[in-house]
C-alpha cells in the first residue's frame, strides 16, 4: 500500500514538506494510544535479534539514524513502529537553522537523497530540558556536532562540541559523536587527528561511565581512519557508526535534482559503508562496536552489514522510501537469515565475513 498508493503521492510534494509532515504526526500519535496498534502492527520480536551491548539491552539491532528526528519529537513513538534503538540529532552546542532551502532532494532512480539540512536544530540547551526525567522504552542515542558558524575554528570547535556533551551526558544510553558532518563549511575538520585528540582530551577529564561513539565519513582516508582508530583505542571510544553521508557522485544516473548541493544517502554508499565496516573491524580485531548505516533498505543489506562486522545497523532513506513497515521486514528478515546459516543469535553472525 506504501509503495503502490502513498509514496507516489508524497514524492510529488517537496521533500523537507513530507519530512515535517512525517515529524508532526508521529508526533501527534505518539501521544495517542493508536500507536499501540501501530505497535501490534509493526512490532516484530525475536529472540534471536536480542543483543546486550555495555549493559544496554537491545531487543532487535535495527535503529533510526541521526538527521530525521532532529529535535526530539519522536521518541514516544519510534518504539511502535518497530525499532530496537534510536539516535536523535545531530545536536548543536547552540541553535541552528541550517543550510538554505531547498536542501533535501530525491533521486529516484537510484533510491537516493540529497541532503543538505547543516544541522538544523534547536540547540542542546532546548532539547535537553525537552528530554529531561523522561524514561524511553528503546536504548536512545545521542548525536552531537559542532555549531554549523565558520566562525568557529580550532579550539573553539573543540569547545563547541564539549559543551554539547556536558549538557546532553546525562539523557540517554549512548554518545555519538559527529565528527564527519559533510554539509558544514567545515563539518570534517574532527577528521584531524590534532582537533579530535583536543576534543577527546576534554571529554577524558570529564567522562565517567558514559559510551561514546565516533561517526565516520564513508569516504575516509585511510590515515585519517587509522589516526582515528589509534585515538579511539588512546580514549576509550567504545566504537564507531560507519557511515554518515558521502559527498561523491560517481554512478549517479542522470537526474535534474543532481543540480542541487548537498551530499549522498541511501542505496549509493551502501558498498561504501559495508567496506569500511569490513575494514574497521579487521583493523580493530572486533575490539570496537560498530553501527552500520548507509543503503538498507530490506534484511539482507542489513545482514550483510552484520556479517561484515557490525552489531547494529540504522537506516532513514531505506524507510522513507519502502515505508514504516520496512523495519519489521527487515527484522524479519534478519531472523530468515540466521536461521539459513544456522545461527541462534544474532551474535554468532557478527563479523563471519571477515577473515
Amino acid at each position: 500500500m506504501y509503495k503502490e498508493i502513498i509514496r507516489p503521492i508524497l514524492f510529488k510534494i517537496d521533500a523537507e514538506k513530507v519530512h515535517n509532515l512525517a515529524i508532526f504526526l508521529g508526533s501527534f500519535l505518539g501521544k495517542t494510544r493508536l500507536s499501540r496498534l501501530m505497535r501490534a502492527k509493526w512490532v516484530y520480536k525475536n529472540k534471536k535479534l536480542e543483543n546486550k551491548l555495555f549493559g544496554i539491552k537491545f531487543e532487535n539491532p535495527v535503529g533510526l539514524s541521526a538527521g530525521f528526528d532532529k529535535n526530539a519529537q519522536l521518541t514516544d513513538i519510534l518504539p511502535d513502529v518497530g525499532f530496537g534503538f534510536m539516535e536523535i540529532g545531530s545536536i548543536t552546542a547552540e541553535q541552528c537553522f541550517g543550510n538554505p532551502k531547498p536542501r533535501v532532494h530525491r533521486l529516484v532512480k537510484d533510491k537516493a537523497i540529497i541532503v543538505n539540512y547543516g544541522l538544523a536544530n534547536k540547540g542542546a540547551e532546548h532539547i535537553y530540558k525537552k528530554l529531561k526525567g523522561k524514561k524511553f522504552r528503546i536504548p536512545l542515542a545521542i548525536s552531537i556536532a559542532k555549531t554549523n558558524d565558520c566562525d568557529i575554528k580550532g579550539d573553539a570547535s573543540a569547545e563547541d562540541y564539549f559543551k554539547t556533551l556536558k549538557i546532553m551526558r546525562n539523557i540517554g544510553d549512548f554518545i555519538v559523536i559527529n565528527i564527519s558532518c559533510p554539509n558544514t563549511g567545515d563539518g570534517r575538520s574532527f577528521e584531524d587527528s590534532k582537533l579530535l585528540e583536543k576534543l577527546l582530551k576534554k571529554i577524558k577529564v570529564i567522562r565517567k561511565s558514559e559510551v561514546i561513539f565516533l561517526k565516520l565519513s564513508p569516504d575516509i582516508s585511510n590515515k585519517n581512519l587509522n589516526q582515528i582508530i589509534k585515538l579511539s583505542r588512546k580514549y576509550k571510544i567504545n566504537g564507531f557508526v560507519i557511515s554518515n553521508l558521502s559527498k561523491k557522485r560517481e554512478k549517479l544516473q542522470n537526474d535534474a535534482n543532481l543540480k542541487y548541493s548537498g551530499s549522498i544517502s541511501g542505496e549509493p554508499i551502501r558498498e561504501k559503508s559495508d567496506n569500511l565496516i569490513k575494514k574497521v573491524y579487521k583493523k580493530t580485531k572486533g575490539k570496537f562496536v560498530i553501527i552500520g548505516s548507509g543503503g538498507i533498505f530490506n534484511g539482507n543489506a542489513a545482514y550483510e552489514k552484520i556479517k561484515n562486522g557490525a552489531s547494529l545497523v540504522q537506516l532513514i532513506t531505506g524507510m522513507i522510501y519502502g515505508g514504516p513497515a520496512v523495519i519489521s521486514m527487515i527484522n524479519k528478515d534478519i531472523v530468515k537469515l540466521l536461521e539459513k546459516d544456522g545461527y541462534k543469535n544474532i551474535k554468532e553472525a557478527i563479523g563471519k565475513n571477515v577473515n
